[in-house]
């Protein structure tokens, strides 16, 4: 690639030729190889455990105030609103602002003349941005960006940095990378010296819109700030859940040398930052993680303003799950039992992969529940302070409304039965205990709605009707985001591949349905679970570019008409 922006003067030159260089400049991006971002262990005596409790000390003890910025313009208006831990919801962390219809527009008008100049910047000099900010995130602000998950967001030690560290990082270099490597193709040039093909990436005129969840601190990252990595300026609705640790992402990027006004963090009114993007003729993409109904609401209002758009707008979506564990009559039932637990209550339940539906055959039955109901009882449930804590309180109070909601109604169905677990209590945080429930019901709404908390439903099927059962896995639920089969059975493990193929974007065989990586295991999910565009792979980058094909010629053609015109 690199060759064909070298001077083809000499090349060119001949009889007929006029001598001349190519104007295309390709990008002039080194080669260099990644991998994903070791998890530190946070041992007792450790040093990453030690700086981690000083932050938290640190930010414990103060409230942080947020500002709206849009260009550099830092924006208080409004009555000031407050983000609480959610295990001490009397902890206020963090003061911040709703942005007015007014200052979205403003942010909007930013945002479009920004992307002008900034989709001119040469990629090696994003690349070298990106680069930066995922090495101040990977030391200086690691355990800013932690310790402000784990409070904000409620969040283990582990959770956070697999997340606020880990998976953020990841997403900074793998998506530089994987720019890297798209920008190695280029189109075919028969004879270059006469025509030269060429393709080059550009954002897309107008704004991006991002609008991120509280639950992975790095999702509000990658929605933020790919789109911004390939040309395009972004306006950034962070979750009111995840502010703070939103604000340190917004803050490092500027350090590492992003100008103002390319990413813009306008806290705000959900159906009012909805209704200002959706109007602007200028809207040119939304990157969402969030509800079915949101996003199904954000999508009609764009069908609804069609004409208006100077661009089709790009909508992509992530929308959550009703995520399956199958298990086989030949499967290993401690495997099944660690996988499970560790996937229907790590932080909650609060992840869109989560584990909420389970199918156990008849015959392993008492053994998995009750390995399922002895590992339960070990879970401790409190403050992600104390590190000995496994998961803490779920986000906020409508949270835990809708989730003791499906346990309460539980108890009162009689086909449903808890096993363990069933209690919570809100007098000093949002407190849910992990909870086991089986029912005879394969079409229970615990077993086809989203719940997004620490609640498991188990069906127990007979085993004669083993493949009556797993048609019921893809047809019984909307959703289609995460799922895994355990068995040691791989004649069964094949069929499970296909006749599953639907059911899940993100398919695990004897592993759990959570704990994706970026580069390794790409994430997304189809039918209503969102748009499938693989965040944490190679295409997810191509979403947000406009790409434009280029043809010189060297060669003048000055011939009319074809030269079997002119036999006779």
């Amino acid at each position: 690639m690199l060759a064909r922006a070298v001077c083809l003067r000499a090349a060119a030159a001949g009889p007929g030729r006029r001598s001349t260089c190519s104007v295309v400049q390709p990008p002039q991006l080194q080669d260099f190889c990644v991998a994903n971002e070791p998890i530190l262990g946070y041992r007792a005596g450790s040093r990453e455990r030690h700086e981690l409790q000083c932050e938290l000390d640190r930010i414990s003890q103060i409230t942080e105030e947020v500002p709206i910025v849009v260009g550099g313009e830092q924006i208080r208006e409004g009555e000031p609103r407050f983000q609480v831990a959610p295990h001490k919801h009397g902890l206020k962390i963090a003061q911040f602002y709703y942005a007015s219809e007014k200052t979205i527009q403003k942010a909007i008008d930013v945002s479009v003349a920004a992307q002008v100049a900034w989709d001119r910047t040469p990629l090696e000099e994003r690349v070298r941005i990106w680069t930066c900010a995922a090495e101040l995130m990977a030391t200086s602000y690691r355990q800013s960006l932690n310790a402000a998950t784990m409070l904000g967001q409620s969040k283990t030690a582990i959770q956070a940095e697999i997340d606020a560290a880990c998976e953020l990082i990841d997403f900074f270099r793998f998506n530089i990378y994987f720019l890297k490597e798209n920008a190695k193709y280029q189109p075919i040039s028969e004879d270059p010296c006469t025509t030269l093909n060429s393709l080059r990436f550009r954002g897309i005129d107008g704004f991006i819109a991002a609008i991120s969840p509280f639950n992975f601190t790095a999702i509000g990252g990658n929605l933020a700030y790919t789109p911004a990595l390939m040309g395009n300026c972004v306006l950034w609705k962070p979750s009111d859940t995840a502010l703070l640790s939103n604000w340190r992402i917004f803050n490092i990027m500027r350090e590492a040398g992003l100008p103002d006004g390319i990413v813009n963090f306008v806290p705000a009114d959900g159906p009012t930052f909805g209704k200002a993007i959706t109007k602007s003729k200028y809207l040119s993409g939304i990157n969402f993680t969030g509800s079915v109904p949101t996003f199904n609401w954000l999508w009609k209002e764009v069908g609804n303003n069609i004409d208006k758009y100077r661009n089709y707008p790009r909508l992509i979506g992530e929308c959550g799950g009703k995520n399956y564990h199958f298990v086989h009559p030949s499967a290993d039932v401690d495997m099944v039992v660690a996988c499970t637990i560790r996937s229907a209550f790590e932080y909650c339940g609060q992840k869109c992969s989560a584990c909420s539906r389970m199918y156990v055959p008849k015959s392993l039955h008492a053994a998995i529940v009750q390995g399922l109901l002895r590992e339960r009882a070990r879970l401790k449930v409190g403050n992600p302070r104390d590190f000995s804590t496994f998961m803490g309180a779920v986000i906020d109070a409508k949270a835990y409304a809708r989730i003791t909601g499906y346990i309460k109604n539980a108890k009162k169905n009689p086909k449903n039965k808890i096993l363990g677990g069933g209690e919570y209590d809100d007098s000093e945080g949002y407190f849910v205990q992990p909870t086991i429930i089986e029912t005879t019901d394969v079409h229970d709404k615990l077993m086809v709605e989203e719940i997004f908390g620490p609640v498991l439903t188990i069906y127990t099927y007979e085993d004669q009707f083993l493949f009556q059962t797993l048609a019921h896995v893809g047809s019984s639920t909307q959703f289609a985001l995460t799922g895994a089969v355990f068995a040691q059975d791989e004649c069964f493990l094949a069929t499970a591949l296909e006749e599953l193929r639907m059911t899940a974007g993100n398919f695990y065989i004897n592993d759990k349905s959570t704990g994706s990586v970026v580069g390794q295991q790409p994430f997304g999910g189809g039918r209503m679970s969102g748009t499938n565009d693989k965040a944490g792979g190679p295409n997810y980058v191509m979403r947000w570019t406009s790409p434009q094909s280029i043809k010189e010629t060297f060669k003048p053609q000055l011939a009319i008409d074809y030269p079997y015109m002119r036999e006779t």
